[in-house]
Parts: C-alpha cells; sequence; structure tokens
C-alpha cells in the first residue's frame, strides 16, 4: 500500500483509506463480526487510515472501530466527526458546531471509540448559525487539551477554510468526489493543496454506483437510502447507468475493475487526495486495494474527462435537505 502525509506535519497515511459508515448504517443490515474482520484484514494489508462518525448509527459505528482496533490501535490512524445531530432512534435534528457540544461530541467519542486521543477530528458539516471561528476554537482547545491530534472540515467552502485556518491549522478536507461528483475541482482542490491540507473524498466510487455492480433498484436492500437518493431514482438511474458503461469499457481496456479505475482516477488528481472507499467485504477491499497498481496515461485521464465531465451525472448528489448542508 502506498502512503501519503495527513496535512503538512501528520502522519504517513494509507493511499486509500476505509470508510466505515455502510458497516452500521445507511445501506441496509450488516455483520459486525463481518466488518470486524474487514477492518482486520484492511490492517493486515496495509490500510491504517479510518474513517467514521458519531452520527452513523448513532454512535455504534464508533463502537464498532473501536472494538476492531482493540489491541491494534497503535496500527490506525482514526478520524471520526461531531455536528450532525441525531436523537436516540436515529431521527435527525440538525446541526450543531456550538463550542459546549463540540467539547461534550468528542467526549461521547473517545468513550466509544475506546481511545485515548482522535488522530483527526472533523466538523461533519458547517453550522450556518456558529461563526466557524468559535467552533475550530473549541477544536484547537481539544488538540491543546489532548484529546485531538489534529483537526478537519467536512463539506466546507473555500471562504470557510480559509477562515479556520487563521484559528488553527487543518489537516483534512473530507468532501464528496468522484468521476460523478467533480465540484471540488472548482476550487477546493487547489485551495487544499496550496494550504497543505490533504483532501479526503469521501464517497469515491458514488456510493458504490460506479463499480459496476448495481444494475437495478431492486440490487439494493428495501432499506437501503440509495434508493431515495436522486440519482439513483427514475431515469437518473438509467442515464448514470450509461456513463458506468462507458467506466466499464475503458477498465477492461486497462485489465482493471470499474471500482479500481475510478480509485485509480482519483489517486492522480494530485498526491494530497486520499479516497475512503467503504466496504464490507475483504474481496471488495482488497479489489479496491489495487487501483494503487493502475496507472493511467494522460490519453487515459484525457478520455476519462469526455466519458465523465464536470455535471455528467444525472440528479443532484443528495435530496434538498442534504443539499443545503454541503458546501458550508
Amino acid at each position: 500500500m502506498q502512503k501519503r502525509k495527513l496535512g503538512s506535519t501528520g502522519p504517513a497515511i494509507s493511499a486509500l483509506g476505509l470508510g466505515c459508515m455502510g458497516m452500521s448504517d445507511f445501506y441496509g443490515p450488516a455483520e459486525d463480526e463481518k466488518s470486524v474482520a474487514v477492518i482486520h484484514h484492511a490492517l493486515d494489508h496495509g490500510v491504517d487510515f479510518f474513517d467514521t462518525a458519531d452520527m452513523y448509527g448513532t454512535g455504534k459505528n464508533e463502537a464498532l472501530l473501536g472494538k476492531a482496533l482493540r489491541g491494534r490501535r497503535d496500527e490506525a490512524v482514526v478520524a471520526t466527526k461531531f455536528a450532525v445531530v441525531r436523537g436516540e432512534d436515529g431521527s435527525f435534528r440538525g446541526i450543531s458546531g456550538k463550542p459546549a457540544y463540540v467539547k461534550s461530541a468528542c467526549e461521547a467519542s473517545l468513550r466509544r471509540l475506546g481511545i485515548d486521543a482522535i488522530d483527526l477530528y472533523y466538523q461533519h458539516r458547517v453550522d450556518p448559525e456558529v461563526p466557524i471561528e468559535e467552533t475550530v476554537g473549541a477544536m484547537a482547545d481539544l488538540v491543546r487539551e489532548g484529546k485531538v491530534k489534529h483537526l478537519g472540515l467536512s463539506e466546507a467552502a473555500p471562504a470557510t477554510i480559509r477562515r479556520a485556518v487563521a484559528v488553527h491549522p487543518i489537516a483534512a478536507l473530507q468532501t464528496e468526489y468522484s468521476l460523478w461528483s467533480r465540484d471540488p475541482e472548482e476550487g477546493l482542490l487547489d485551495l487544499c493543496a496550496e494550504l497543505g491540507i490533504t483532501f479526503v473524498a469521501y464517497s469515491p466510487l458514488g456510493r458504490g454506483f460506479l463499480t459496476g455492480q448495481i444494475k437495478s433498484i431492486d440490487d439494493l436492500d428495501p432499506t437501503d437510502f440509495r434508493r431515495l437518493s436522486p440519482r439513483f431514482t427514475g431515469e437518473n438511474f438509467d442515464k448514470n447507468l450509461e456513463l458506468v458503461r462507458a467506466v466499464e469499457r475503458l477498465a477492461a481496456e486497462k485489465k482493471a475493475t470499474p471500482a479500481q479505475l475510478a480509485l485509480a482516477w482519483l489517486l492522480a488528481r494530485g498526491p494530497h487526495v486520499v479516497p475512503i472507499p467503504g466496504t464490507r467485504s475483504t474481496a471488495r477491499l482488497d479489489e479496491n486495494n489495487g487501483a494503487v497498481n493502475v496507472a493511467l496515461t494522460a490519453a487515459d485521464l484525457a478520455l476519462l474527462d469526455d466519458i465523465a465531465p464536470k455535471g455528467a451525472a444525472a440528479g443532484e448528489r443528495y435530496d434538498a435537505r442534504g443539499m443545503s448542508s454541503v458546501n458550508g
């Protein structure tokens, strides 16, 4: 596994991380024992950057990751997030960047993870009611207290990032980025390179669509949230399937899978880009890891620009409520 640096002063991390969200929430039923096995398999094969959040499974995902890392904590770089508030019943109750909430959320995450310090602590979504300076100021206090090592933001706009950096160094920005979500190329990628911020690409496989494994909406569990996602519904599904077929053809020429091609494309966007594909399968994990061995030429990259130009995906990446909280 190749390595890339976390921020300007952080540790080296695997060029591909592991997104753990789907192990506990949103993508239908999951089995904790199998998920723990996937996390152990990741560690055994050089993946050491693990991504979770307090809202995934309303805390269950952090507890799962903590369980998996017992006895192997020193092998892992743990990233988690706060700000999206959920009730015990899973209901969404808004976003909070209030300083007091930042600190209480951190304490709760540390307990669930069973660790002394969080390696990378993100604000999951920007709270429009709280100045970013106040939120990052509270996060910086956690660094000084030794409870957090590095700070991150997620789905933050360029102006917000600059204001945050003026308060405390930001090691990572996490934003959706893939062949069908290319908005970060409109300034965010360059800004991160300028400021020494690692760009962590979530949903790098288009929530699984870019793998080529989803041919029909019926391939998804009845409880899977993607059934309500604009890109997975109606005519949008069929249009996006055409895009995936074009990716599949190029992948076959490269003797790679569509997933490997999509991840290799992201890795080629810059040395500061770290995709975090999620999976609940060791076989899929191995497949994803193979992306580091897929070499793309300038001609390949140009062809992918033709296949999946900016705005190629049909439909928004979230519903209206979700879109209102991104690029904050």
